[in-house]
């Protein structure tokens, strides 16, 4: 039997994830939450400035958690949701909502998953970007 052994998501790869996107939004003048999950949805690293929106926080974990789920960027399913799209109803046929706005990225490493990470606070094509970059520091 030939099996590959992936080197998971670490805490400290969960950390440098959340100090680039953090880097990524300050050099952007935004205050952003940061959520990294494992590849079996595990919380490895939360940040929220206290100078964000209440809520981002939780739109980060969501929006990790969908690109987590989906494996793919949470940029890339919003036309998938809308009415008439392929996923349509999709949120209701999962146990833990879903957030399908950009910001939400896949992690992988040796083209397979790891984890996510989700970005929250700025315009949705920042948290994309902030995603990104961290998702970049990383390689």
């Amino acid at each position: 039997m030939n099996t590959t052994t992936v080197a998971p998501l670490t805490i400290e790869d969960a950390e440098l994830l959340v100090a680039a996107a953090r880097r990524a939004a300050e050099e952007a003048g935004v205050t952003v939450s940061v959520t990294v999950l494992d590849a079996g949805g595990h919380l490895l690293a939360f940040r929220r400035d206290d100078r964000a929106v209440l809520i981002s926080g939780e739109t980060s974990t969501r929006k990790a958690y969908t690109a987590l789920q989906l494996n793919a960027a949470t940029a890339d399913l919003v036309d998938a949701v809308q009415p008439g799209g392929l996923f349509h109803t999709l949120p209701t046929a999962l146990d833990r909502p879903l957030l399908f706005i950009a910001g939400g990225i896949p992690v992988h490493r040796d083209g397979r998953l790891i984890g996510a990470i989700g970005v929250g606070g700025g315009a949705p094509d920042q948290d994309h970007g902030f995603a990104t970059a961290a998702v970049r520091a990383l390689a």
